[in-house]
Parts: structure tokens; sequence; C-alpha cells
């Protein structure tokens, strides 16, 4: 599938905000609930479910829904995954930030 010029650059607009550009860093690495965003982030649920909502609503993250618990990750189907992989090279790694989430919900599939 071949990336349009408007494909790209909302790629590049909503990669351009720090908070999603690190939620999408971390769902390269590992599936996530908003409650454990909310961790990471220190904001609202709406607010972390909002940014949630532009991603998947771009294609960049889909969602599976197990019980009353959606997780997210990377879309890797949609076409635009190439683009998102070679922006996310540039971006520090975030593994204090998995960690945080880990320590702080060690045992929830997500029992927030």
């Amino acid at each position: 599938m071949e990336k349009t010029l408007d494909q790209v650059s909302l790629v590049l607009k909503l990669l351009g905000d720090k908070t999603r550009l690190t939620m999408v860093s971390i769902l390269k690495q590992r599936e996530c609930c908003v409650c454990e965003f909310q961790e990471v982030f220190e904001m609202s649920q709406p607010s972390i479910s909002q940014h949630l909502r532009k991603l998947k609503d771009a294609g960049l993250v889909k969602e599976e829904r197990r019980g009353q618990w959606i997780y997210y990750s990377i879309n890797k189907q949609n076409g635009l995954y190439g683009l998102i992989e070679g922006i996310l090279i540039h971006i520090p790694c975030q593994d204090e930030k998995i960690k945080q989430i880990i320590q702080s919900n060690p045992t929830a599939k997500c029992g927030c």
C-alpha cells in the first residue's frame, strides 16, 4: 500500500505530540490499557483515552477487548508501520516507563 502525503502528514502531526509519541513508543514494546498509561503520564483517564482515540482513528493503534478491559497495541497491518518504526528508532528507550507500569501493577491483566 502506497502512503499518501495526507497519511504521512497525519502520522507526523499525531506523533508531534510528546504524549502520543511516548505512547506509541511504549506500545511498540508492549500492549497497555488506559489505567497503565495513567501511571506513567499522571493524566486523567479521559485525557489518556482521547490520545488513544486519535491514534486509533488514524489506524496507528488497535484495540482488543478482554472482558471489561481494552488493551491497545501498535497496528502493524495499516501500511504505515514502516514509517512509524522509522520514527521510533530516533526516540529514547522507554524502559523506565515500562518498568514503572509493571511495578505499579505487577499482577493485573488488568484489574486496575
